[in-house]
Order: structure tokens, then C-alpha cells, then sequence
């Protein structure tokens, strides 16, 4: 999603620093934004959700760009991968939220995590990688972990499980796109071609199901939507000024908040199987992740 010059981290401990209390930070407003989606559930649907995300998140392009005075950022000559890289972060945003909706926190958090996982097997075939040992290792022992989380959960709802992990699929599609797109895009071309594709695409969907939403009920839906597009933003940006290596693990934050905020407002208890199968995946995908970083595939995947 970036390029070479957007991700140029400063050298020593403060760019990291910076950068991993930016991710943890968006760690929270990702997990906020999945619990609103929850809350949200008796009164708006995922179209109208999805909408929201979209409109959010072009509303803070545009912003952003406006701010910097540059509006050549919008120019590109790959408008039809840009339209795809879009297309993907529609259905992706749709099946994480239907996932969030379906399963406990804690679940639908770890099932985000074999994004990376995903990426090792469209590296090869669409990157033109080659896949080592290691990594085809650690991809089997991530979703062995999968299995593991899910294998004691009798009341997870196996569409549910199925929609977690496509979503992640889709995920690792977008990975592989930013890297595409990274060659010669920027950061706020992007982004802002994101919020453009989704948000057209996202309309009449919505306009369709449209159910009728109250004053507090818009602004419910528009801060779910404003979450997910902040805490993207935050992640772009701490990748930018930290390094890679140095952040690998604190997107993992996420599953220490979702399992908190699951037992407070929820009543959910993570079975000691959930916890043994995360730690799996999560080994897993910081091993995957190592290998990503030398390959340039890091980059945030919704």
C-alpha cells in the first residue's frame, strides 16, 4: 500500500517507539470498530455499514490530500487495479463485519490473523516467490492453530468460521495488491481510490437494503465506519516511521483487547483450546510476517 519513500523509517528507537504506540493504538480503534459493528447489529445491517466505512474513509483522503495542497495524488495510470484493490476491500470489509457479527471477539480477531498465512500461498503463483521450507512451516502450524481454536468451540457457528477465514483470504489478496500498487502508487492515491471504488460500490447496495436509522443510530454507524478508516490510517503511518521488524508483533494487541471487551460487555469466556490455538497462529504468522518484510509485502491489508 506504500511506497518506498512512505515507509522510510527513521533510524534508532524513537521511529519504533512512535510507531508501535500508533499500532497499538489502531489496534484498539479496529477492535472498537468491531464491537460497535456488534452493537450496531439490531439497528443497521452491513450494507449500511459497510457504506459508512466507505464514505469515511474517502471523506479522510480527501481531507488528508487537501491538507497537503496536492491533488496531482489522484493521478494514476493503473485505474483498473486501483478499481480491484477497491472491489477487494468491499467484499472484505462486508465478510469481516458479517464474521464480527457471527462469533465471539476473541474468535473472529484470531481468524484475522492468518491474513499472513494466506499470503504465503498466493506469493508464488502471483508474485512469482519462491516459497521456502520455513514458510510453507509456518502456514500449517497457523492453521493447525486455526483448528486447534476452533475444534472445542461447539457453539462457534461453522459459516461463521468459514467467513473469518475467507475474509482473511481476501485479506492476503490485498496484500498482494498493495504490493502491486506500491511499485509506483503513494499512500494517499491509494487510500483515496479505496474510499472512490467503495464508496460507489457500496451505494446502491445500501440504498437497496436500506433500513430506516434514527439520529443515534447514523451516529452510531458513522463512528463504526470512522474507527475502521482512523485506525487504518494509524497503521500506514506507523509502518512508515517504525520499523517493520520492530512492529511485527503488536497488531496482536488486538486479541488481548477483543478477549477483554468480549468478557466485559458480552459475557464471552475464550476457551483454554482458543488460547492455545491464537498463541499458534500468532507464532505462526510473526514467522510468515519475518519473511514478508524481506519480500516488502508488509503493508496494512484492509
Amino acid at each position: 500500500m506504500t511506497t518506498q519513500s512512505d515507509t522510510a523509517a527513521p533510524a534508532g528507537a524513537a521511529g519504533n517507539l512512535r510507531g508501535a504506540l500508533l499500532l497499538a493504538l489502531a489496534a484498539v480503534l479496529f477492535t472498537g470498530e468491531a464491537t460497535l459493528v456488534r452493537v450496531s447489529a439490531p439497528v443497521a445491517n452491513e450494507a449500511q455499514i459497510v457504506f459508512f466505512r466507505s464514505a469515511a474513509q474517502l471523506v479522510i483522503s480527501v481531507l488528508v490530500i487537501w491538507r497537503m495542497g496536492d491533488f496531482t495524488r489522484l493521478a494514476t495510470n493503473r485505474t483498473a487495479l486501483h478499481i480491484t484493490r477497491g472491489l477487494v476491500s468491499l467484499l472484505t470489509w462486508w465478510l469481516y463485519y458479517i464474521s464480527f457479527r457471527i462469533l465471539d471477539l476473541a474468535l473472529a480477531t484470531t481468524l484475522t490473523f492468518t491474513t499472513s498465512l494466506f499470503v504465503v500461498a498466493l506469493a508464488a503463483p502471483l508474485l512469482g516467490e519462491k516459497v521456502g521450507r520455513a514458510r510453507w512451516i509456518a502456514t500449517i502450524v497457523g492453521f493447525l492453530g486455526i483448528a486447534v481454536a476452533v475444534g472445542p468451540s461447539t457453539d462457534a457457528s461453522l459459516s461463521g468460521i468459514s467467513i473469518g477465514l475467507l475474509a482473511a483470504a481476501c485479506g492476503a489478496a490485498i496484500v498482494v495488491l498493495n504490493r502491486l500498487l506500491g511499485r509506483t502508487e503513494n499512500t494517499a492515491t491509494i487510500m483515496t481510490w479505496i474510499g472512490l471504488v467503495t464508496t460507489i460500490g457500496s451505494a446502491p447496495v445500501a440504498w437497496f437494503l436500506w433500513e430506516p436509522l434514527a439520529f443515534g443510530d447514523i451516529a452510531l454507524v458513522s463512528l463504526t465506519g470512522l474507527l475502521g478508516a482512523l485506525g487504518m490510517w494509524l497503521t500506514i503511518e506507523a509502518y512508515r516511521v517504525g520499523e517493520a521488524s520492530a512492529l511485527a508483533p503488536v497488531p496482536y494487541l488486538r486479541f488481548v483487547v477483543a478477549a477483554v471487551i468480549g468478557m466485559a460487555f458480552f459475557g464471552e469466556r475464550p476457551a483454554p483450546m482458543l488460547l492455545l490455538g491464537a498463541a499458534l497462529v500468532v507464532i505462526a504468522s510473526l514467522l510468515a510476517v519475518r519473511h514478508e518484510m524481506r519480500q516488502g509485502l508488509t503493508a496494512p491489508h484492509r
